[in-house]
């Protein structure tokens, strides 16, 4: 059992969502798997992993995101987990790894571990200590020699931004040098809030990197006291339609995660709500 138990705000909240759809005589625009960033219901995932899973997929989620503890599981528990949501009828879509993962000596312990769970995209979450222009060549080139390893599997490389890498320092931004020093076969997974809280026009991100914003976290963000990433989706800042319309034009985007960091709310009924709101913008069809 999970350790918080849905409230009925909650379940009015995910029939909502479940229940969602276009408006009579409106135009279904592109429609794209949306799943959930792990790490936004950590709490609960720490005391009951499958029911919280069961939980987010009953909310109406078509896949998930597994971040860095799975990377400790066996292959068993691995096996135990793809059966769950091959059951459930959801996907892992990728999983959030430490630089140590998409490194030479720990590469293919995550290629066994997301095979057996389906997933087809290695994202690199975070690059370790760099600082310097030289520290990011290297991040680069692990990047660039994963995704050459992945290509023959049919899988990818990928990395997830943080503010870190769109701000600019003595000159130098990591992410735009990331962007130019890998190969288009790197994913570079979009996490929005990040960039808007670095003050970085998230379009424009995405329009100039055509083909790459395979995925994005939808992580809201909003300027003032109390806000920032405590927003929910589609409360903060962030100029979402166009945002999306840019990823699913030119980025290039497969999948959408919805990712938050906390709120107002229990991080389940958080989950329920951002779904909720997603569902607003992007009707299903």
């Amino acid at each position: 059992m999970l350790g918080n138990k849905i409230t009925r705000r909650s379940f009015l909240i995910m029939s909502g969502v479940a229940a969602a759809g276009a408006l009579p005589g409106q135009a279904a625009p592109k429609r794209l798997p949306v799943g959930l960033e792990l790490y936004s219901v950590r709490d609960e995932l720490a005391k009951d992993l499958m029911g919280t899973v069961r939980a987010v997929a009953k909310m109406g989620y078509e896949g998930v995101e597994f971040y860095s503890p799975y990377y400790q599981w066996t292959p068993a528990y691995a096996r135990d987990v793809r059966k769950l949501l091959d059951e459930l009828n959801i996907r892992c879509f990728s999983t959030h790894n430490g630089r140590n993962a998409l490194e030479a000596n720990g590469l293919q312990k995550a290629i066994e571990l997301n095979q057996i769970l389906g997933s087809k995209s290695i994202v690199m979450a975070s690059p370790g200590n760099a600082s310097s222009p030289d520290d990011w060549k290297k991040v680069a080139d692990i990047l660039t020699h994963a995704a050459e390893t992945l290509k023959p599997l049919g899988m990818r490389a990928g990395y997830h931004n943080h503010q870190l890498e769109f701000m600019e320092r003595a000159g130098f931004r990591p992410m735009p040098f990331l962007a130019a020093n890998t190969p288009e076969s790197v994913t570079l997974q979009f996490d929005v809030g990040t960039a808007m809280e670095a003050g970085y026009d998230p379009v424009a991100w995405i329009k100039a990197n055509p083909g790459r914003i395979r995925s994005l976290h939808l992580k809201d963000w909003g300027a003032g006291a109390d806000r920032g990433y405590r927003v929910l989706f589609g409360e903060g800042d962030t100029p979402w339609k166009a945002v999306l319309d840019a990823a699913e034009g030119a980025g290039g985007a497969e999948y959408y995660l919805i990712e938050q960091e906390g709120s107002r709310l229990p991080s389940l009924e958080t989950a329920a709500q951002c779904l909720a709101n997603f569902r607003k913008l992007r009707p299903r069809e």
